[in-house]
């Protein structure tokens, strides 16, 4: 199957576009992206993440669950939204902890493509989403192709950072090897649980020692 993803992954991943999972993965989502109803992220975006974020550059791996569903949000990667758009309450207490745990200034935008560029790599579990309908394409195969990637990343490289908020990141990264990679956990950044250990985690200094005591350039955040 031809897939419209940047050319390393898209050799890296060969195998799993061919599986009957993904087939009717992809039969789902253009059904989906015909109907009446918007679907999010934009089409063209869906491996947003994947493009900005070649194979061999990946350091860093911040897992998400599901594309934002509100108009002019999601942009394929997690956590991140088009410039222009009013921070989600979760980029707002992400942006607060960097802010306090690095002393940078909060960004005047939420578009992370900047961090996906220094080899963040923004993976949501689920890479599409029906407008206003949070969940809707879960368990229609993303979750199955996105356990690949990780256990490909986890498999081929070595000291990269697996950022897991939240007990559903947690749990999708639970196989990751923990003496080949670092990997940090906490409470998810959404206001219900941010000031019950998201806030005050330090994953973003943690995440630039553990890179440079593996001589890898740090994230500017």
């Amino acid at each position: 199957m031809d897939v419209k993803i940047e050319q390393s992954w898209k050799e890296q991943l060969a195998e799993e576009f061919e599986k009957e999972y993904f087939e009717k993965l992809t039969q789902f989502v253009r059904g989906e992206y015909q109907g009446c109803t918007p679907i999010y992220p934009p089409a063209k975006l869906i491996f947003n993440a994947f493009d900005h974020c070649p194979f061999d550059k990946v350091k860093v791996v911040i897992l998400g669950q599901d594309p934002y569903h509100g108009p002019g949000q999601a942009n394929g990667l997690c956590f991140s939204v088009n410039k222009g758009i009013q921070f989600p309450p979760s980029l707002m207490n992400i942006f607060k902890e960097i802010a306090n745990d690095t002393g940078c200034d909060i960004p005047q935008d939420g578009d992370l493509t900047r961090w996906s560029k220094q080899g963040v790599l923004l993976l949501n579990a689920t890479l599409t989403v029906r407008a206003a309908s949070a969940g809707s394409h879960q368990n229609k195969g993303w979750e199955i192709f996105t356990d690949a990637v990780i256990r490909k990343i986890a498999q081929e490289h070595s000291n990269v950072v697996f950022i897991l908020w939240g007990s559903y990141a947690q749990k999708k990264g639970a196989f990751i090897d923990r003496e080949k990679h670092l990997v940090l956990t906490s409470p998810h950044p959404s206001p219900l649980s941010a000031y019950h250990g998201f806030f005050g985690n330090h994953h973003f200094t943690r995440t630039n020692d553990y890179l440079r005591l593996h001589g890898k350039k740090e994230i500017l955040w």
